[in-house]
């Protein structure tokens, strides 16, 4: 486990968890390693977030000071910085972004010159970087000194290459799109509106402290209103980010990255453009989206959960659909990353394509109830391990068969253990859910209070 990054780049709150001092340190690192012997070319996006500005220049004065150039494409999305560092071929990208989370936190992500998630490697170098002395890097002098560059231009040249995968008008339809105040405010309307749609917008007024505030895919009520209150055809939610996106149904229901993964995997395959017949999943996905898949003849895969996990999966058999029930839908023909913006023009190419509404579309896939219960322990290796849990575990499972599933992972930064059940019933789910947690209060393995 890195000490500073996580499977979503470096995350904290801004100059509390995250400082300057730490963006400084990582743009010296990167323009010292990729420029050892070449001046080194890093393009820089920013979600709209307050600090993202602070860090956006913090990490310009490192790249600049170690003797690479600084690329600036402003506010813009992950996906949009993965594929500019790809086609331009830039050394790396770094995005400035919480991805979901509030105004206050912000974060950095990492990008190789495949627009791919760093490698590990690098990221352990950095680290060590990080706590070691800065002058171990020397700093660049005199004709070596790196410039800035103004790169707003990427940005539109991003927005044309999503024009160009529309394979149809959206003339006649009515759009909505909530961009969560956030990297898309300028982006999603821009595309929409050249495809021909009638485009109904919330959202989109950054402030620099309202990023996801009570919008945008993790708060989808606003656009579900949206939709109903416009009669529109259908709506977009992206996060802060845009490398997710969550729809809402012309009747108001919300249509899941679970949902999307359904409704394209069975597009791809009528046409014949499924390779290998496989859907990558993470063990999160709804237990339904595998017996739909089943009855639509379509394999699938599952890996942990991280949007990083289906993509290395994709990559390493080939596979061209992955994504994760938030919303990261990951297109392996266009993009190495999820991303919002594509999610919501292939998901428009499936409804004009099959002349259906959305909710025809997913009519089909019945979602299994439920239940996420997160219990607070005092050891989670100890609480996940101990025989009476995994003894409740197996019974549960054995009670469901294959009508069910039953999930018991521990969390990546909580004392917690999250307990999952997948039945036909929602009181199914209640009463094995609470059947494993009983076990676990019964041997003394939960935290005072909980």
């Amino acid at each position: 486990m890195s000490k500073y990054f996580g499977t979503d780049g470096f995350r904290g709150e801004a100059n509390v968890g995250l400082t300057v001092d730490h963006a400084v340190r990582i743009g010296r690192f990167l323009g010292h390693y990729y420029g050892k012997d070449k001046k080194a070319r890093i393009v820089i996006g920013k979600d709209t977030r307050l600090s993202s500005y602070m860090l956006e220049d913090a990490l310009a004065a490192g790249i600049t000071a170690s003797g690479a150039d600084a690329y600036l494409l402003h506010v813009t999305t992950t996906p949009c910085v993965s594929y500019m560092t790809r086609v331009e071929r830039f050394d790396c990208g770094v995005m400035i972004s919480a991805s979901h989370n509030p105004y206050y936190d912000n974060g950095i992500k990492l990008l190789n010159g495949k627009g791919e998630k760093m490698e590990q490697e690098v990221i352990d170098a950095l680290e060590d970087y990080l706590d070691s002395d800065p002058a171990s890097i020397p700093y660049a002098v005199r004709d070596r000194i790196g410039k800035t560059i103004d790169y707003y231009g990427g940005r539109n040249q991003y927005i044309g290459y999503l024009i160009s995968l529309s394979r149809n008008s959206y003339k006649g339809y009515k759009v909505g799109l909530d961009c969560a105040n956030g990297s898309t405010w300028m982006i999603a309307k821009s595309v929409f509106d050249a495809l021909g749609a009638q485009t109904y917008v919330i959202n989109n007024t950054p402030s620099g402290t309202n990023i996801n505030k009570d919008a945008g895919s993790t708060h989808i009520g606003q656009l579900q209103q949206l939709v109903l209150d416009n009669q529109l055809d259908v709506g977009f939610a992206f996060d802060g980010d845009a490398d997710r996106c969550l729809a809402v149904d012309e009747n108001g229901k919300v249509v899941d990255g679970d949902d999307i993964l359904y409704i394209y995997g069975t597009f791809m395959k009528e046409r014949g453009n499924l390779v290998d017949n496989t859907v990558v999943t993470t063990i999160m996905s709804n237990f339904g989206l595998y017996k739909a898949l089943e009855e639509a003849g379509i394999n699938y895969k599952q890996t942990d959960v991280g949007d990083r996990f289906v993509y290395e999966c994709m990559r390493e058999h080939g596979h061209l659909l992955g994504g994760e029930q938030s919303g990261h839908i990951i297109f392996g023909k266009y993009a190495s990353t999820g991303d919002g913006m594509l999610t919501a023009i292939k998901v428009m190419q499936a409804m004009i394509s099959k002349e259906k509404p959305l909710s025809k579309l997913t009519e089909p896939f019945k979602k299994y109830p439920q239940v996420l219960k997160n219990v607070r322990v005092t050891d989670k290796e100890t609480a996940l391990n101990h025989p009476a849990v995994q003894s409740a575990i197996q019974e549960a499972q054995q009670a469901l068969g294959d009508a069910g599933r039953v999930l018991v992972r521990k969390s990546g930064t909580e004392p917690l253990i999250r307990v999952m059940v997948e039945a036909s019933e929602k009181g199914t789910c209640e009463t094995h859910a609470d059947h494993i947690i009983k076990a676990m209060r019964d041997n003394q393995l939960l935290a005072e209070g909980a």
